[in-house]
């Protein structure tokens, strides 16, 4: 039991990552019908950045490493907001009125577009992040988790609220839902869909940027290749909590985590050893055919049909 435990704490780690990342795609396709499959680079960005920072301030500032770290994860945050911002302008705006399939062949390019920049500014090999943070270790329920995991928690579930109440209860949330609903209908009350759209792609940048600095300083080190699975993955839990929906988002990558942890934890016992947890990948591929083939509106979108 302490072993499972122990999984779905770090499913809610993992999950709490692919949630943040999952709004990014899940706001952007509400408001223009369009996948951003270059969100996943945007998270690799604010890695970088966080990385460049640090790297830049430790040792000769002088300030305690708290203030570093958060300096470095808001120089992440801007930034990728910024680069969100000018996305949607350069690559996407210009092909709004285009059919969908080149909106989408741009996202795919532009992928690769900040891929090569960041391995041409980062060079390709993976940079760790600092030993800047102290580890402290706590038990529950026979299962152990840390300080980092439990900071990784609380921000996302304080991302996500705070997001959820910018949609529900702001005038700028009020006009995000407008614009999802009709552009045209949005301009005649007055909101500016251009404004909208452009806001919708910061917003999703912010949070990405956050989540690939938490990536960075609990999984692992940063490579210029790294937003690619956590793409992929991000956009499974987006499909699986509904795209287009907010909420679904949040609960599709709750779960999407969940189940990788829990799937990684005891595939070795399934398979009588034949598999290990290095196969953690196939779950998160495995939910996205299921859903696509059950259930394609997602576990919180509309069914085909449903709309009158």
């Amino acid at each position: 039991m302490n072993e499972f435990y122990q999984h779905l704490i770090n499913g809610l780690v993992l999950g709490s990552i692919y949630a943040l990342i999952a709004l990014g795609y899940t706001m952007v396709y509400g408001i223009m019908q369009l996948i951003n499959f270059a969100h996943g680079e945007v998270t690799m960005m604010g890695a970088m950045i966080c990385l460049t920072v640090l790297n830049a301030m430790l040792g000769s500032s002088g300030m305690p490493h708290y203030l570093i770290l958060l300096l470095g994860m808001g120089t992440a945050v801007i930034f990728c907001m910024a680069l969100g911002f000018t996305i949607e302008r350069v690559a996407y705006r210009p092909l709004r009125n285009a059919p969908r399939l080149a909106p989408l062949i741009t996202a795919i390019g532009m992928s690769i577009v900040l891929q090569n920049i960041a391995m041409l500014m980062w060079g390709k090999r993976p940079l760790n992040f600092p030993d800047i943070i102290p580890i402290a270790r706590f038990e529950i329920l026979g299962a152990h988790i840390t300080n980092v995991q439990i900071v990784i928690i609380v921000s996302a579930v304080v991302l996500m609220l705070g997001l959820w109440l910018l949609i529900n209860r702001t005038r700028l949330g009020r006009a995000m839902r407008a614009t999802s609903q009709s552009p045209a209908l949005a301009s005649l009350m007055g909101i500016n869909p251009n404004t909208i759209i452009s806001v919708t792609f910061m917003i999703g940048g912010g949070l990405a940027a956050v989540a690939g600095v938490m990536v960075n300083a609990y999984y692992g080190p940063a490579h210029y290749t790294m937003g690619f699975m956590l793409g992929l993955k991000a956009f499974t839990a987006a499909v699986l909590g509904g795209i287009g929906n907010v909420a679904g988002a949040m609960f599709g990558g709750i779960l999407l985590g969940l189940i990788e942890s829990l799937g990684a934890g005891y595939i070795h016992k399934l398979t009588f050893g034949f598999m290990g947890s290095d196969y953690q990948d196939v779950f998160a591929f495995m939910v996205l055919i299921l859903i696509l083939v059950f259930r394609p509106s997602g576990l919180f979108g509309e069914r085909v049909g449903d709309r009158a």
